[in-house]
């Protein structure tokens, strides 16, 4: 592996950008405020300076437009990065996302593809209220020739930014934006993580967390308190959900006969099921107790900094959840 240095999970993204605008003609970039104005969480910093107008695009605000354009141009030969600023604009883009760019292999018997990327933020934190801080991307797990990627660490969205690009797969990138200050070791130069490859972030004998995204912090937080007490937690942490990696999954809760399933997103009828079904499917004799889930509770976020609050998993509620499982409440 290349050497490291500390850097933001905003910087290694950035630098994942550079280095694949740099290598590929056919990547370009386009998104509201995304040029002169560096992105509003400044997540595009640099990339106009470098590469100018050509390549980096700001479009209207129409995000049905400049999705549009993205699917027209990946179909061209082009790899399009588009960025939708909040994940709950996705809802701007669901025609031309479900029906066009991941059908469009599918529906021209391989003679199209749609190699583009959808950059987009998820995630509570900062009062932005109920229509900027929600997480849809179980919508998309669900349509078949979209991929989901969802980074927690520095280095993994470095490493998976650069194969989203490279997919020749429509790729739906989600970051959750209140960890894009995080500084963890990153290594340098160009970067490749596979898709579909889940990550154990701590090893552990007794119970599997399974956690998404930001929620990958707050289980590795829980692990420690849990060590303390002497459970033993095992930290895995998906990076995809589409692909997902079953084999990771349910080999860790076959090691231990315990699992919890965390994500931010709100739990009804969402990844936390998903994964769990799964779990109860490949490793049901090895289980020592139901799996359990934890996910958000079923209602608008609220601007308002306590009810926002409870809108998080957190630590606290993990580790009950676990000593539960072990029949200590």
């Amino acid at each position: 592996m290349p050497e490291s240095r500390e850097i933001t999970l905003k910087s290694a993204i950035i630098e994942a950008l550079q280095n694949e605008l740099r290598r590929d003609p056919t990547v370009f970039y386009l998104g509201e405020d995304v040029a002169e104005a560096e992105g509003i969480f400044k997540q595009t910093e640099g990339l106009y300076k470098e590469f100018g107008a050509e390549r980096i695009i700001d479009t209207p605000i129409s995000e049905a437009g400049m999705f549009g354009m993205a699917v027209g141009a990946a179909m061209s030969g082009m790899r399009p990065i588009v960025e939708i600023m909040f994940a709950d604009f996705l809802t701007l883009v669901a025609d031309q996302l479900v029906n066009h760019a991941a059908k469009t292999h599918y529906l021209s018997v391989g003679t199209y593809s749609t190699p583009l990327v959808l950059r987009t933020a998820i995630g509570v934190g900062g009062l932005l209220g109920a229509t900027h801080s929600q997480a849809l991307y179980a919508w998309a797990a669900h349509i078949p020739g979209l991929k989901v990627v969802l980074p927690s660490t520095a280095a993994d969205a470095k490493g998976l930014c650069t194969a989203a690009i490279r997919d020749n797969n429509p790729v739906l990138f989600c970051e959750d934006r209140m960890t894009y200050n995080k500084k963890e070791p990153v290594p340098e130069g160009e970067y490749f993580l596979p898709l579909g490859q889940a990550c154990i972030k701590r090893e552990g004998t007794d119970v599997t967390l399974v956690a998404i995204s930001r929620q990958v912090y707050m289980a590795l937080e829980a692990a420690e308190q849990l060590a303390e007490q002497g459970i033993s937690a095992e930290v895995v942490d998906p990076r995809t959900l589409v692909p997902l990696d079953t084999k990771t999954i349910v080999d860790s809760v076959k090691k231990t006969s315990r699992a919890l399933i965390i994500d931010g997103a709100t739990e009804l009828y969402g990844v936390t099921g998903e994964i769990a079904a799964t779990i109860s499917e490949h490793a049901f004799d090895y289980l020592d107790a139901p799996v359990m889930r934890l996910g958000a509770p079923h209602a608008p976020v609220a601007c308002c900094k306590p009810l926002e609050s409870l809108m998080v998993p957190s630590v606290q509620q993990i580790v009950a959840k676990v000593k539960g499982m072990f029949g200590n409440d």
